[in-house]
């Protein structure tokens, strides 16, 4: 029987709207509330500091899986410049990462339908879990259109809010509580109101805001034109941060004193608000739906992907190799929706408290896969200089790039040891790890 593999129908626009939607998550639009209470304007910091460091993980992404035609994941090149444990430990983390992401953003779905129907809401967070598995059953290609026009609305929305912001700051608009003006930035206890704890707080809001950055890399065996389309996406990142991030929070900072915003809502619901449009909780709710759903469909996604990479590298299942007629792997596919859609009608049995459990969770569990892939990187910088040398999308400045990240990641886990509120998530996350370690010994 000839080898089954996925085809590569991610067109260029595909790729570019992944990145794009792998680089604005729910994060932004629900958590920066939260990150600007913690840290106030310095936040702008924290989003420029993490999005320099993921930028160069996706730089060393882009140059191993370009080193490897045959590489579908990074599973794969962790075995390879790691070893199998690795492969086994990250491809099995990846998965988790995401079904926590996807039963969290399936939740949300069936939340923010309260908004216009008062319906329980497993009905709705089921019912997009069941669209979504439909559309993803039938080709990659629908996929990527999905994803494609879930990023258009994130891209519309942030632009809108930007330029109005822009406007009312040119013409000094002013607000039930001041003027608009870049002077709110420091004018309310300077730039860093809360300290430098408050700033190194944020830190693990804003690399949740980042997860699903490295989509562009579980997508790469599906891309039709991965030498040209990997790197394109990967080297615009530091712009859509620059804009999407950066330039949003800066405007919401200049319109609202930090003061102002409260950790609980959308800041952008504010600036839209102060515009004067009467419906701007109703698209933002809209936007957030559409986010959650995109998250989740990403989800989707990514946890078939890397049991597919783990099923044709024998760490699962034999049969979750299977492809169907349009070159989609069904039966992890299927395997993926089932363990999300458990979580979804379990979930409404869990206390508020759990939603931050899973995410901070989600967020060590990123934290170790950027890392493999940084020490990946290293490893084949090393051992295949050969390969390095011939390179056409070499990442800059490795290996001391790939150290200082990795130090970075490290100081991360020890502020989040030292936090009240993501302590418990730190010191639960190794049952995983040993988990999976149990389970790789058993199958050697």
């Amino acid at each position: 029987m000839a080898k089954q593999e996925l085809k590569r129908d991610l067109k260029n626009r595909h790729v570019q709207l992944i990145a794009i939607g792998g680089t604005i998550g729910t994060g932004l639009f629900l958590g920066s509330g939260k990150a600007i209470q913690l840290a106030g304007p310095s936040i702008i910091f924290s989003y420029l500091i993490i999005g320099l460091a993921l930028f160069f993980v996706m730089r060393a992404l882009g140059e191993l899986l370009l080193s490897n035609a045959g590489y579908t994941s990074f599973t794969e090149f962790a075995t390879e410049y790691v070893g199998p444990w690795a492969g086994f430990v990250t491809g099995w983390t990846y998965w988790f990462c995401w079904i926590m992401t996807a039963m969290a953003d399936i939740i949300a779905v069936g939340v923010y339908m309260q908004y216009w129907f008062k319906i329980p809401q497993w009905i709705p967070a089921l019912l997009c879990l069941v669209i979504l598995l439909g559309l993803n059953l039938l080709t990659v290609k629908l996929f990527g259109e999905l994803e494609f026009w879930f990023a258009i609305i994130k891209v519309v929305t942030i632009i809108a809010m930007i330029i109005a912001g822009i406007i009312l700051l040119i013409i000094g608009f002013k607000t039930s509580t001041g003027t608009v003006s870049v002077t709110n930035l420091w004018s309310h206890g300077g730039m860093f109101p809360n300290g430098i704890s408050g700033f190194l707080l944020s830190l693990q809001l804003v690399v949740f805001s980042f997860v699903g950055v490295e989509l562009v890399g579980v997508s790469a065996a599906e891309t039709a034109n991965p030498k040209k389309n990997i790197p394109s996406a990967i080297n615009k990142i530091p712009v859509r941060i620059s804009l999407f991030y950066v330039g949003a929070l800066f405007v919401i900072l200049v319109v609202n004193p930090w003061t102002q915003l409260k950790a609980t809502s959308s800041p952008f619901v504010e600036v839209f608000a102060l515009i004067g449009i009467p419906v701007a909780a109703g698209i933002i709710n809209f936007v957030v739906l559409t986010s959650a759903a995109s998250a989740c469909n990403s989800g989707l996604f990514s946890t078939s992907r890397i049991l597919y990479s783990l099923s044709r590298n024998g760490d699962a299942p034999a049969k979750l190799a299977h492809l169907n007629k349009q070159a989609v792997p069904s039966n992890a596919l299927f395997t993926s929706t089932i363990v999300v859609s458990i979580g979804a009608l379990l979930s409404k049995l869990i206390p508020e408290q759990a939603f931050t459990v899973v995410t901070t969770i989600s967020a060590i569990c990123f934290i170790w896969v950027w890392s493999i892939i940084l020490i990946s990187h290293i490893k084949y910088s090393k051992t295949r200089p050969d390969l390095r040398a011939k390179s056409t999308f070499r990442a800059p400045f490795t290996p001391l790039v790939n150290y200082l990240i990795l130090g970075l990641f490290v100081f991360i886990l020890l502020v989040m040891l030292v936090a009240e509120a993501t302590r418990l998530s730190l010191m639960m996350t190794p049952i995983w790890f040993i988990l999976l370690v149990i389970l790789y010994k058993n199958k050697k």
